[in-house]
C-alpha cells in the first residue's frame, strides 16, 4: 500500500506569515469536512509540477471549528527540490491539490502529566496544534520557540496571544538561546518532552534531556527530512521487471512511482519506516538518509529507505 485515501482539495485562503512562510487553508473540493486529526499529524500534499508530481508532508496547523478546512504552513527552502518553491510561487487561492489521510507519528502521550513543547523555525507547526489540544483538555503544559528574529517568528504572536505566560521566545538576533540546562532537570515525574525544529537544535535538546536524567520513552523528537540529490544512476525494480533511472534532482521513491508502481510510504521524510524495502543488490554504496534504521542495518546493505535514501553509483536492484 502507498500513502492511502487521497483527498482532493482546494486552496480557499493563502497568508503569509512571515517573509519565507506561508500558511494554506485546505477543503474538500466536494465541500465535505475535513476527517478529524490528533495534535502532531501531518499530510503528505501531492503537487503537479511540469515534468514529475511532487509529494511533500506538511505538518497540520489546525482544523476549523466547522470542519471545512486544514492549515498548513510552508518554508520556502533555499535548497528546495520543487516543493515549496512549488507551493510559494504556483499555488494560489482556487488551486488544487491532493492530500492523504492524516497520520500521526509524532502524537502526545495521554498519560503524561506535564509537557514540555519545544519548537525551532517552521518545527513549530506541530507544537501549534499541541498547544491548542492541551490548552483544551486543561493539561500542563510550556512552550519554548526558538526563531531567527521577529519577522521569522511565523506563530509568535498567535501563540503568545493564546497561550500567554506559558509561551518563551527565544531569538537568534537577541542571542537568546533555549537553556535547556535550565528547562530540562527538575521537572515533575512523568513530564514529557516534544522537539521539532533544525537537526542541530533536536539534537542538542534530547542531549539535554538525556544528560539530566530524563527516560528515553519520556523524548519525543519528529524529523522530517527532505531528500537530498546526487548523481543519476539506474534502478531496476526485480518483481515487476522494470528498469529506469533515479535523477539528481529526484528521490527514489519518486522513480519508483513514476513507473507506476504503487510503493508504500507514510511520512516520505525518513521517520516511519513504511517505505523499507529490500536491497537485491547494489553495483555502488548505498547512501542512508533516514532516521529509522540501526547503524547495524545501514551498514549490513540488505535494506533501504526510499523516500530519502539513494545510492552513490551505477545500478541498484530493489525487490520491488
Amino acid at each position: 500500500m502507498s500513502g492511502g485515501v487521497e483527498i482532493p482539495v482546494r486552496v480557499v485562503a493563502i497568508e503569509q506569515a512571515t517573509p519565507t512562510v506561508k500558511r494554506f487553508s485546505l477543503a474538500a473540493r466536494d465541500g465535505s469536512p475535513l476527517p478529524v486529526f490528533s495534535a502532531g499529524a501531518h499530510v503528505v500534499v501531492a503537487m503537479d509540477a511540469d515534468d514529475r508530481r511532487i509529494k511533500n508532508p506538511y505538518s497540520l496547523i489546525d482544523r476549523s471549528a466547522d470542519g471545512s478546512t486544514y492549515r498548513i504552513g510552508v518554508l520556502r527552502t533555499p535548497q528546495s527540490r520543487g516543493g515549496s518553491v512549488f507551493m510559494h510561487d504556483r499555488v494560489a487561492v482556487g488551486s488544487e491539490l491532493t492530500i492523504t489521510m492524516p497520520v500521526n507519528l509524532f502524537p502526545l502521550n495521554r498519560t503524561g502529566r506535564k509537557h514540555l513543547l519545544v519548537a525551532g523555525g517552521i518545527g513549530v507547526t506541530p507544537i501549534y496544534a499541541m498547544a491548542e489540544e492541551l490548552a483544551r483538555q486543561s493539561v500542563p503544559y510550556e512552550i519554548h520557540y526558538a526563531m531567527r528574529d521577529a519577522a521569522h517568528g511565523a506563530f509568535a504572536d498567535e501563540l503568545v496571544a493564546r497561550h500567554g505566560d506559558k509561551v518563551r521566545l527565544y531569538r537568534d538576533d537577541a542571542r537568546e538561546v533555549i537553556a535547556v540546562d535550565r528547562i530540562l532537570p527538575n521537572q515533575p515525574l512523568g513530564t514529557h518532552l516534544y522537539v521539532c525544529g533544525p537537526e542541530g537544535m533536536i539534537n542538542a535538546i534530547l542531549a539535554g534531556g538525556r544528560a539530566a536524567g530524563w527516560p528515553e520513552e519520556n523524548l519525543h523528537a519528529e524529523r522530517f527530512l527532505a531528500p537530498p540529490g546526487g548523481s543519476p544512476f539506474a534502478l531496476t525494480l526485480a518483481k515487476a521487471g522494470i528498469t529506469t533511472e533515479v535523477r539528481g534532482d529526484q528521490s527514489l521513491l519518486e522513480a519508483i512511482e513514476a513507473t507506476g508502481v504503487d510503493a508504500p510510504f507514510l511520512c516520505r521524510g525518513g521517520a516511519c519506516g513504511q517505505c523499507e524495502t529490500k536491497v537485491v543488490s547494489a553495483d555502488g554504496e548505498l547512501v542512508h538518509n533516514d532516521h529509522f534504521l540501526s547503524d547495524e542495518e545501514k551498514a549490513s546493505g540488505a535494506k533501504i529507505m526510499t523516500c530519502v535514501s539513494r545510492l552513490q553509483g551505477r545500478e541498484l536492484v530493489l525487490d520491488l
